[in-house]
C-alpha cells in the first residue's frame, strides 16, 4: 500500500515569539529547498499558532495544534475549541499524547470525543497511544495499545481524516527507543485492530507514526518499517537541522 510518509513535529511547550517564527522559516526555507515526497506538519503552542501560520505562507506545510476541547464554544477556560484552530488556519490537531493522558488524566473515551469534535469542523486529528515502561515489561504492550486505539477512534474516522501515532511512553525524551522489530509489532498490531474495525481497504490506507526519541541517527532504520509511515517528533523538532534530517534519512 502506497502511503504518503509524515513527518510532524510537536513543539510542545516550547519557543517564546522570535525563536518560534525563526524556527518556522528556517523549517519552510529548508523545505521549499529540495523538492520532498513526504506530508509535513509543525505543531507549535497556542502562542504561536497564527504567527507560524504566517512564516509557513507559501510552503506546503501544514499547521497542526497540540489539543483541542470538545466543544465549539462555552465556559472552558483556558480550553480551545476545534473552530477556533480552524479559524486559525490550523489543519491538524494532536489528541491523546501521553502527556495530555498522564498529567491531565485523560482516557481514551474524552479523547474520542475530542477526535469526533475536531472531524466535525473539518480538523484532521493525529491520535496518539502508547505504553508506560511498566506495561511493556508486563507484557501488556499489544493489549494497551490496542485498546487505546479501539477507544479513542468514534464513528466517521477514515484515513482521509485520521492519523495514529504509536509513542511508547518510556521512549519519549528519554534517548531510549524499542527495537525495530518491537516497533513493527506494535505498528502491524494497530493496522490489525484498524482493520477489524474499519475494514481492511481503510486500514491499509491509514498512516501510522512512529513517535518516541526519533532523531536523524535512527529515522532512516524506524521508518523503513513496513507499517511506520512517518514520525511524530519531539525534541528534535525543535531544531531544523535534524527535523529536515529526518525526512532525508527516511527518503522523503
Amino acid at each position: 500500500m502506497n502511503r504518503k510518509m509524515m513527518i510532524a513535529g510537536n513543539w510542545k511547550m516550547n519557543g517564546l515569539t522570535a525563536e518560534g517564527v525563526s524556527l518556522a522559516k528556517e523549517i519552510t526555507d529548508k523545505v521549499k529547498a529540495k523538492k520532498r515526497t513526504c506530508e509535513f506538519v509543525v505543531c507549535p503552542p497556542f502562542t504561536l499558532l497564527s504567527l507560524v501560520k504566517k512564516a509557513l505562507r507559501g510552503s506546503k506545510i501544514a499547521l497542526g495544534a497540540q489539543d483541542c476541547h470538545w466543544a465549539e464554544k462555552g465556559a472552558h477556560t483556558g480550553d480551545i475549541s476545534p473552530a477556533m484552530l480552524r479559524d486559525l488556519g490550523c489543519e491538524y490537531v494532536i489528541l491523546g499524547h501521553s502527556e495530555r493522558r498522564a498529567d491531565h488524566k485523560e482516557s481514551s473515551a474524552l479523547i474520542g470525543k475530542k477526535v469526533e469534535a475536531a472531524h466535525s469542523f473539518g480538523l484532521k486529528t493525529i491520535v496518539c497511544v502508547g505504553e508506560t515502561l511498566e506495561q511493556r515489561e508486563s507484557g501488556k504492550t499489544i493489549d494497551v495499545c490496542s485498546k487505546q486505539v479501539r477507544e479513542s477512534l468514534p464513528e466517521g474516522v477514515k484515513a482521509a481524516n485520521t492519523v495514529i501515532a504509536y509513542e511508547p511512553v518510556w521512549a519519549i525524551g528519554t534517548g531510549k527507543t524499542p527495537t525495530p522489530q518491537e516497533v513493527e509489532e506494535v505498528h502491524a498490531a494497530i493496522r490489525g485492530v484498524l482493520t477489524k474495525k474499519l475494514g481492511k481497504s481503510e486500514a491499509d490506507k491509514m498512516r501510522i507514526l512512529y513517535g518516541g526519541s526519533v532523531k536523524p541517527s535512527n529515522a532512516k532504520e524506524m521508518l523503513s518499517l513496513e507499517d511506520v509511515d512517518g514520525a511524530l517528533i519531539g525534541g528534535a523538532s525543535l531544531k531544523a537541522d535534524d527535523f529536515i534530517a529526518i525526512s532525508d534519512n527516511a527518503g522523503c
